[in-house]
């Protein structure tokens, strides 16, 4: 009887184990998830004659505009380059389905429509997970 409990704890824990297995098969790699996204290399524009009121302004629409886009889920990712000799003032990346529908949401941002911001679009690719899950963000309470 002792050799009957033992073998059918045995098989039990060999099912067990079995289907945990086949549970972590299934379970896709980030790298097996790949999705396209939109990245925004955003420059100096060819527009540089605004007073500091004017720039105080735009940049506090531009930063209106980038919270507003995290919240709704369309921005996954932002921020600024420090000093180059580049050009290049910062990111945006978009997760959104084409580049005509990135390039009418990043004019949506008032220093880029002034053309205090210059931009490039182009297609960027990363497994949805993190700050790149597609929707929206919970705002903080």
């Amino acid at each position: 009887m002792k050799q009957l409990i033992f073998c059918f704890i045995i098989l039990i824990s060999s099912i067990t184990l079995q289907a945990q297995d086949s549970t972590k098969a299934k379970k896709p790699r980030p790298e097996d998830t790949i999705e396209q996204y939109f990245f925004v290399l955003i420059k100096t524009g060819p527009k540089q004659d605004f007073d500091s009121v004017q720039k105080a302004v735009l940049f506090k629409g531009h930063m209106d505009n980038i919270n507003r886009l995290y919240y709704e889920g369309i921005l996954k990712a932002a921020g600024p380059f420090g000093k180059n000799d580049l050009k290049w003032r910062g990111i945006f990346v978009f997760d959104c389905k084409t580049k005509e529908e990135a390039e009418k949401i990043v004019q949506s941002d008032p220093a880029v429509a002034a053309g205090l911001f210059a931009v490039d679009v182009v297609p960027w690719y990363s497994a949805p997970i993190g700050s790149f899950k597609h929707g929206k963000p919970e705002k903080p309470q």
